[in-house]
Formats: C-alpha cells, structure tokens, sequence
C-alpha cells in the first residue's frame, strides 16, 4: 500500500495506490478499502465510491458491492472536498434554452470530473439536473465550451444541445466569446488601462504556470483599476486569451497577486480577514446565441465572500 497521508477531512488532498492481496479477494469493495487504506472508515469508502473517486485497472468504479479479485490494481482519490454530491438550484441559472445553459459557479467545485470525483463537479450536477426522469437512460449532451478553476466563482456557459456546441467552440477560438472578471488583488493597483503579454507554460515540478522567455504559449491580460483602499485593489480583468492560471499568473508577476491564491504568492491571511480562496470571480458573459445569433450578456452577482471583502474594505462596484 502506498498512501500519502492518514485520512482526515482537513486533508487537502490524499492518493492510495494498492494492489489486492489474496486474503482481500471476493471482498465488496466498501470493505476492501478501509483493508488498505489508512485511517478510511467504511461509510467514507463508500461516499469516495459514490462520487468517483475510486478507479480499478484505471476505470472508474461507483458501485460499492463490486467484489475485488485478488491482484486487482485499485487507486483511490480523495480531493479533501466535501463527499456531499453538488446539486444545482434555480438561482445559479442565469440563462437556459434548448441549446445552451449559463450557470453563476460557486466556488469550490470542480468545473469537470476529475480522477477523485465525477459526482460533485458542476458537470455531474448537470447532468443530473438535465436528465430525463422518465428516459434515464438517455444521457443529455453536454459540451464544455469554457472551464473555471476549482476556487473561482462566476458565470459559465454549457452547450446542451450537438448543434450549438461546435459554433461556441468556434467563438472560443476566434474570440469572439468575451469574459470578464473581477479579481481583488494584494496592493495598489495605479489607474488606467493596463496590458501584459507574456509566453506561459506550466512547470511539471511544482504543476505552476510562469512566463518564459520562448517556447510557451502567448497570452494576453488586460486589467483596470476598478476601486481601491490603501492595501488592496478591485480590478476588472479581460482575457484575451485562455490560458490555464493566466489571469492569475499575469497579475502575480505584475506585483498585484490575488487574495488568498497561495499558489502564486498572494496572502492567505490579509489584515485582519482570512482569506478563504483565491478572489477571482467571472464576472460577465457577452456572445452571439450559436443558433439565433441574438446578442447576450449574461452577468453573475459576486459570491458572498468575496462581496464580504469589497464591503470591508469599501471597494464599490459601479
């Protein structure tokens, strides 16, 4: 058995990898887990089962009475997230018709599955609110057009239907899908308009994305000073490209790094308030519908933590 940490809920993130013994063999798998994995109790096994984070010969298993075979390879992860599934309400849907669905994320899940859960991502809880009580079988057509950091929060759009997937894809691609975002970063942001250009690449030592001189992929940042009190700056961010971290990669190295976002060298402690997450928020969606072609704009109230540090540190959103 290979484990990285004993289990505990504060645990960021922890991976089991073991193979079955003889002995285990013809167990359910609820009761083989906590054989060999540290500190897991049986109730936890089965919620990491329930929401996909348990893998045999690298293919995802959700039923907790499947018996293990002696010599099975079984990897187990656990992402330190809640194990109580998300499900979507009607206040975090800002736009749906037959084609396309604009949802406001909260923070802290993930956009997509990942290899620790495929139940409690935004795009489980999707498909489940999309799903057909009375066709279950029938799986609905959902296409990522854009993807979110786990830790921010905002709007993002979903195709639901094959025909409109491609064009948003396209609108991607030729930028004509414009985000927004608001972002409270440590430090005094100076007025004006602002640009940085840089070649990103994420580094497979420590999985953070940095600019480099050549070989990385073009990305460009453009950020406004929105409000600000003599430790910190609301700015308006728009990416003209989508690179992974970009927005916060850029902001970092131009010396205003977000609030809480640890990774890249902002304060998890900032004055008197614990920073909870990184503070970046997508803020606003503008794009021609992918069949109608009627223009939208689709924006999304800031999340509660982080209107909670715009008030406490009087930083108004005109």
């Amino acid at each position: 058995m290979n484990s990285t940490d004993a289990f505990s809920p504060s645990s960021k993130r922890i991976h089991w990898n073991f193979t079955v013994p003889a002995d285990d063999a013809g167990l359910r798998l609820d009761l083989a887990l906590p054989r060999q994995c540290a500190g897991l109790s049986r109730t936890q096994a089965r919620k990491i089962i329930d929401i996909g984070g348990v893998h045999i010969s690298g293919r995802r298993v959700r039923s907790c009475s499947r018996t293990v075979k002696d010599g099975d390879e079984i990897a187990v992860y656990c992402d330190g997230l809640s194990l109580t599934p998300y499900t979507i309400s009607a206040d975090a849907i800002l736009y749906r018709d037959a084609d396309i669905i604009v949802l406001n994320k909260p923070a802290g899940i993930e956009t997509q599955p990942t290899p620790a859960r495929y139940q409690g991502t935004l795009y489980a809880a999707l498909a489940e609110f999309l799903a057909d009580p009375f066709r279950p079988q029938l799986q609905p057509s959902i296409g990522m057009v854009q993807r979110l950091d786990r830790d921010t929060s905002g709007v993002i759009l979903f195709s639901i239907s094959p025909r409109a997937h491609k064009p948003l894809t396209t609108a991607i691609t030729t930028h004509a899908l414009h985000k927004t975002y608001y972002a409270l970063v440590a430090g005094v942001v100076p007025p004006g308009e602002h640009e940085i250009k840089s070649l990103l690449a994420r580094s497979h030592r420590d999985n953070c994305v940095r600019s480099i001189p050549r070989g990385g992929k073009e990305a460009v940042t453009q950020y406004r000073r929105i409000a600000a009190s003599e430790i910190c700056t609301l700015v308006e961010v728009t990416p003209i490209t989508g690179r992974m971290h970009q927005i916060r990669v850029h902001l970092s190295e131009a010396g205003f790094p977000l609030l809480g976002d640890t990774r890249y060298g902002g304060p998890q402690q900032f004055g008197d308030m614990a920073i909870p997450r990184h503070m970046l928020h997508a803020q606003s969606l503008d794009f021609f519908h992918p069949i109608t072609r009627q223009p939208l704009q689709l924006l999304a109230p800031l999340a509660a933590d982080f209107q909670l540090l715009v008030n406490h540190y009087h930083l108004s959103v005109c």
